[in-house]
């Protein structure tokens, strides 16, 4: 075969393979999730703004894909059972008996999942400050001041077998407390709010810290947004906090 020949082989063989794997790029591409009651809202700021402590690629993956994940299971569910998009999803949560048997378990782990993510990406954020106010105060009454909180709530979170969340819930009464749940379980489920939480499923860490999930829970305090977790310590004594 002459050596314009090959090339001509060559080329043509790098096109038909080109062709064959376009359909797959473009079905890919137009992929978009279903719409529905649910909504994921948007981050409040880039997604490498927690870098060096949370990648930009793990937020992607994270918000864009995981969280997503459970609010197009929800839309699925609603299609049938609009009921679970009718009442706050607080009321949903703390009523899970309600829910009919056969989605009970998806809506459970879905909207637990969506309501722990929705409040994550609220209370982190770059350049987060130091807690202040009322709950510095708290802190230090009920969790031993900011050391001891930190090593605390680390190793609950060091502990959580498998998947799960380490939070610290709040009473109405402004009380606090370092409790844990497994998978995406969240305190409104037994009838308690949290005013910040930690997710150490894998999929929040992994790219970075691989199976170093202690020194994940040490890097994640660089992320956290005090503001926030501030005006939800004020919302939840107003008995307004929602997720």
């Amino acid at each position: 075969m002459s050596s314009l020949s090959r090339r001509g082989f060559f080329s043509a063989a790098a096109g038909l393979a080109a062709v064959a794997a376009a359909p797959r790029l473009v079905f890919a591409q137009a992929t978009t999730p279903p719409t529905g009651p649910f909504k994921i809202d948007p981050l409040s700021y880039a997604t490498n703004a927690l870098e060096p402590h949370i990648d930009a690629k793990t937020m992607e993956i994270h918000h864009d894909r995981h969280h997503q994940a459970y609010v197009t299971n929800l839309n699925n569910f609603a299609k049938d059972n609009p009921q679970i998009a009718e009442k706050p999803i607080t009321d949903v949560l703390a009523n899970l008996g309600n829910v009919p048997d056969a989605i009970r378990t998806g809506v459970r782990n879905n909207l637990g999942g969506h309501a722990n993510h929705t409040m994550f990406w609220q209370i982190m954020g770059p350049s987060g400050g130091k807690p202040e106010g009322e709950v510095l105060a708290a802190i230090e009454r009920d969790l031993g001041g900011m050391e001891k909180f930190q090593t605390d709530f680390n190793a609950a979170g060091g502990r959580v077998f498998g998947s799960g969340w380490v939070f610290v819930t709040v009473t109405k009464d402004g009380k606090l407390a370092i409790e844990t749940r497994p998978n995406q379980d969240n305190p409104i489920m037994d009838g308690k709010r949290a005013l910040l939480g930690n997710d150490v499923w894998e999929h929040a860490y992994y790219l970075t810290y691989q199976n170093r999930r202690p020194d994940y829970l040490k890097a994640w305090w660089n992320t956290v947004n005090w503001k926030a977790v501030g005006e939800r310590y004020a919302a939840a004594k107003a008995g307004t906090l929602g997720v």
